[in-house]
């Protein structure tokens, strides 16, 4: 893992990600072939260069992170949330999930949990990696789905997402293919690879029309904030011992959800603090470039109890999920 993540990032940034989160044992060192990681170490390493890029863009995570750093302990990343649109016209661009499913499953990841979100016209499908389950980060892959949405919203969607563009190429779908086979790559293909899988989590279509974006956001505050920030990384999570006893402690000092989630099992508690307001372009009605203030991405908090055989309670819960996601409704003032 030191081995591949310094050939991505250099040995400065890597000594940090290292210092800020939790890696699996199996992947801490060199126990893999020295040049060969394994498809588990690639997951890993995509991972923590995704949390290092929400980090640069959310400054309340990157603040969080670094309060954990300095008490000593290391963040436990326990997932990263997506959204995608579930559409006929998003350009070319697969529709939905399938837009990381061709990314993951190659991976090693295994999609293990559907989860409907009837209240904000979308579904959850989760990404668990088949190796190192309760080690390797999960991913939380969310599809709007446009034909809940009203006629006017309809016609907004495919404005804005409908000229969307693939930033996966052949090389990286023929790596793809190689990992697929073998479970293990080159390390120079690896690093290449994960730059290019990367460029996937962000926004691909052009800027917005402002009376799209509010179309959209008086249909759907989800679908709005993929106008503005694609398919970037919505949230990463850490995984903490009480995250009850967490929110408390950060209640007064920090933008958070009022409440705290709570699964029907009661195994999976989560929290997370409010997005943070990013400036993002758009067009007014004479095709002129203008800025408005709107909520980006945001960091999570989340604590998971053990099921009866023993096993980490790995699902995730509908009403947790569409709690979570409001934390992206809030409209910055100054709009």
């Amino acid at each position: 893992m030191n081995e591949l993540l310094t050939t991505l990032v250099g040995p400065q940034r890597c000594e940090q990600l290292l210092a800020d989160v939790a890696i699996p044992p199996q992947l801490a060192g060199d126990e893999q072939p020295r040049g060969q990681p394994t498809r588990a170490a690639v997951a890993m390493a995509m991972s923590l260069v995704l949390f290092e890029d929400l980090l640069a863009r959310v400054p309340s995570g990157a603040r969080y992170v670094a309060g954990q750093r300095e008490r000593g302990r290391q963040v436990v990343f326990d997932h990263g949330a997506v959204r995608t649109v579930d559409w006929h016209e998003t350009g070319q661009l697969p529709p939905g999930a399938e837009l990381f499913r061709r990314l993951f499953i190659p991976l090693g990841y295994q999609e293990v949990g559907l989860y409907p979100l009837d209240r904000i016209h979308m579904t959850g499908r989760v990404f668990t990696h088949a190796d190192l389950p309760e080690q390797v980060p999960q991913y939380f892959v969310s599809e709007l789905h446009v034909n809940g949405l009203d006629p006017e919203a309809r016609e907004a969607v495919t404005r804005t997402v409908g000229n969307s563009v693939d930033p996966l190429n052949d090389e990286a779908l023929s790596l793809l293919d190689d990992l697929t086979g073998r479970g293990w790559m080159a390390l120079d293909d690896a690093a290449n690879l994960i730059l290019m899988l990367a460029s996937c989590f962000g926004r691909h279509h052009p800027d917005p029309r402002r009376d799209d974006y509010e179309t959209l956001l008086s249909e759907s505050a989800e679908m709005a904030w993929i106008a503005t920030e694609g398919n970037a990384f919505n949230h990463a999570t850490d995984r903490v011992p009480d995250v009850e006893a967490l929110a408390e402690a950060l209640r007064h000092d920090w933008s958070l959800k009022d409440t705290v989630e709570h699964s029907r099992s009661g195994r999976v508690r989560q929290t997370a603090l409010q997005a943070d307001p990013v400036v993002r372009r758009f067009q007014d009605a004479n095709g002129a470039s203008i800025v408005r203030t709107v909520p980006g991405s945001f960091f999570e908090f989340i604590t998971r109890d053990f099921r009866p055989d023993g096993r980490l309670d790995l699902t995730f819960d509908s009403g947790n999920a569409q709690g979570i996601f409001r934390m992206t409704s809030h409209q910055p003032q100054g709009r």
